[in-house]
């Protein structure tokens, strides 16, 4: 299984989307959070600019929808051209009946969980969506920091996929980093969303490269 490097646009400018996106081009998708500041305490953008963002991006959108409600929303931005929509466990009324849906519109239906939730309710729900997402910091801002404590979480996800021998996708997002990144591809997560050390550094296709190779190595 590959390692798929998808930067955020969280870190990148705002003023500048298009352009960051471009930079991003040697990346497999372009990770956009959408934050509705009801579930997560922060504000970002919404449907018509992600719609916009897809029309513009020079790779495929991996949609993260930190949203309330995402069994009325979520199907809007799967219809809006992303190639994943990711909606959130704890916020889902019906998550195998939007997971359908998801992919009937087209999409890769991706189930995210906080750092807190357990992975084991879903366990027997894996061959409904095409990734789980475990997110490694808390999600609702950029630029935290890596919580070790979720690694085993990963390695039961990863466990658990390969005992069913599906081909789901284990996203890990937050902190993702030179620093962490062989540690959460060593657990079983094989799609890095990486956002500040992408963005931060001096070369993005240079860094995109390296975190590439970095997890390529302990990739499962």
């Amino acid at each position: 299984m590959p390692a798929l490097i998808n930067p955020s646009i969280l870190s990148a400018d705002f003023a500048n989307l298009e352009r960051d996106l471009h930079a991003i081009s040697t990346a497999d998708y372009a990770h956009v959070d959408v934050m509705d500041n009801h579930f997560v305490p922060n504000l970002t953008l919404g449907l018509p600019v992600f719609e916009r963002l897809v029309q513009v991006s020079p790779v495929p959108v991996d949609g993260h929808l930190m949203i309330a409600d995402p069994d009325r929303w979520a199907p809007a931005y799967a219809e809006a051209g992303a190639a994943s929509v990711t909606f959130h466990a704890e916020a889902a009324q019906a998550p195998v009946r939007l997971a359908r849906e998801l992919r009937r519109l087209g999409a890769r239906a991706g189930l995210a969980l906080r750092p807190a939730t357990p992975v084991e309710p879903f366990l027997d729900l894996l061959g409904e969506v095409d990734m789980i997402l475990v997110m490694t910091v808390e999600p609702g801002f950029g630029g935290q920091s890596f919580i070790d404590g979720t690694l085993p979480k990963i390695r039961r996800v990863r466990r658990a996929v390969s005992e069913a021998g599906l081909d789901v996708h284990v996203q890990v997002d937050g902190g993702v980093s030179r620093e962490t990144i062989e540690r959460a591809a060593e657990a079983g997560a094989n799609v890095f969303v990486a956002g500040s050390a992408v963005y931060g550094a001096e070369s993005v296709p240079a860094e995109i490269a390296v975190l590439r190779d970095m997890a390529s190595a302990h990739v499962h």
